[in-house]
């Protein structure tokens, strides 16, 4: 009988240089080739200065196409477009294009002929349609629901009990309420040969896997037990293994009523060997908690570096 294996999704057989497999934006380190293109997926997942300049661009093409289009026709049929430069009648007939485009018509400018008409109500057409599709990806990009976690910039091995702890910590950045969250960290080493590696996925006990409420910071805690894959392991040998912890957080964010999801990983040369997180939050004279979201990083050695024995 087939022993089974546990692969999260990743693969287990690996070839090629070792790079780590969740970037730190949360994205997956993989890309996709002959994959459909989906525009709406591309414009919604695109970053917002991507967005911004891809909107910018486009609004001024389509004035730029319109322009030479009612440049080319006359500006005879455009009465009061007439300048005494070229340029001049181009850029006044780029300025009735963003104006019928946006439906404005101030008046001063206006078609006048067949051939002006049709192209003004073929833009107009195109002016609601175009601005319609815009502000329904501008909502959808706001009303999204994400998770904004902020993790530790790295991770430690800290005194635990009467033993050692694996140790990260997490905030949310936003102002929002975030519950029932949900903690799953994976031990992602790698073993083999240079030539032929293959991935192995160790699912890591956690003191607790589960808060019912996160206003404050979370410290995520692996006991380094007896039951741990990580017992008796130095740094030296977390290397050789090109080890990464892969991390899933989920929980439900009150504002949007809805599920999210947040991604991260570190890598064994993110690991601080002997320290301590630092509080990240004070109470202040009235006796209010003050949460400082900058701090959820802060460690403190505690002597000389330990080993997970």
């Amino acid at each position: 009988m087939v022993k089974p294996t546990f692969d999260p999704g990743l693969t287990q057989q690996f070839n090629g240089p070792l790079r780590r497999v969740i970037n730190k934006d949360g994205s997956f380190n993989v890309q996709r080739q002959g994959a459909a293109f989906h525009p709406y997926l591309r414009l919604i997942n695109m970053s917002w200065p991507g967005f911004l300049i891809l909107t910018l661009f486009a609004y001024i093409s389509v004035n730029l196409l319109f322009a030479v289009a009612y440049y080319l026709i006359g500006v005879e049929q455009l009465p009061g477009s007439d300048a005494p430069t070229e340029m001049g009648r181009f850029l006044n007939a780029f300025f009735f294009s963003a104006q019928t485009l946006s439906t404005v018509g101030y008046g001063l400018i206006a078609p006048k002929g067949l051939g002006a008409n049709i192209v003004s109500a073929i833009e107009a057409l195109l002016g609601l349609m175009g601005f319609a599709l815009a502000t329904g990806l501008l909502f959808g990009r706001f009303s999204r629901p994400s998770a904004k976690i902020g993790f530790s910039g790295t991770m430690i091995v800290a005194p635990y009990q009467d033993g050692q702890s694996l140790q990260f910590r997490i905030v949310n950045q936003r102002s929002n309420s975030l519950m029932e969250l949900e903690a799953k960290v994976l031990l992602m080493p790698v073993e083999g040969e240079s030539v032929q590696r293959n991935r192995t996925y160790k699912l890591l006990k956690l003191e607790r896997d589960s808060v019912l409420f996160f206003p404050l910071t979370w410290t995520v805690v692996h006991p380094i037990d007896q039951e741990s894959p990580l017992q008796g392991m130095t740094a030296k040998q977390l290397e050789a293994l090109q080890a990464e912890f892969l991390i899933l957080m989920k929980g439900w964010d009150d504002t949007f009523s809805q599920t999210v999801h947040a991604r991260y990983s570190y890598r064994y040369d993110e690991i601080t060997w002997g320290a301590r997180f630092t509080p990240a939050f004070r109470v202040d004279p009235e006796g209010d908690l003050v949460l400082d979201v900058d701090k959820v990083g802060a460690v403190t050695a505690i002597g000389s570096p330990i080993t997970a024995a």
